[in-house]
């Protein structure tokens, strides 16, 4: 009865251990894709069309690579859900040698983005939902202070945050 006991006692902590290391697998991806993201926003801020292109190639390659293994129900529903989105965008900004055009798929992205960042809510820094009223557009950051990627150095500072997205715990 003791040995049953410790077995079972075992195979509780086993499989405790393999989730946890998979939620950390996707944690660890979904914030991949944060730091990719955010590095081709500030290519678009800085009106850097060719390393936007580069970044969201980067950005592209980190979806696909994402597991689904160790995803919440939720989570892998909303991941199903958005991924192909996330993955068009992200390929079209680097397939794009228009400043322009890149900046109309990253509207997209950006929307998405934050659906994803609200359901997994994995970010380990805290991330800010900005809006442009001039565009009627949004994107996040990582900073508290206005870079706008939907204008670049012509109106850096256009926008305002509406929102905090807390880092995870």
């Amino acid at each position: 009865m003791k040995n049953i006991r410790s077995v079972l006692l075992l195979l509780l902590l086993l499989g405790i251990a393999t989730y946890t290391k998979a939620q950390t697998t996707v944690s660890t991806s979904i914030n991949g894709i944060i730091v990719s993201y955010l590095e081709l926003k500030n290519a678009l801020a800085t009106d850097d069309n060719p390393t936007a292109q580069l970044k969201a190639k980067v950005l592209n390659d980190e979806i696909v690579d994402v597991q689904s293994k160790g995803m919440t129900p939720q989570e892998l529903s909303t991941w199903k859900n958005y991924s192909d989105r996330l993955s068009f965008d992200s390929r079209h900004i680097s397939e794009s040698k228009s400043i322009d055009h890149q900046r109309e798929h990253f509207a997209s992205l950006s929307k998405n983005m934050y659906t994803l960042l609200k359901v997994f809510r994995v970010n380990t820094s805290p991330l800010y939902w900005d809006y442009c009223p001039m565009k009627k557009v949004s994107w996040l950051s990582d900073k508290q202070a206005i870079e706008n990627p939907y204008y670049g150095k012509t109106m850096l500072d256009c926008g305002s945050v509406k929102e905090t997205l807390k880092e995870a715990k």
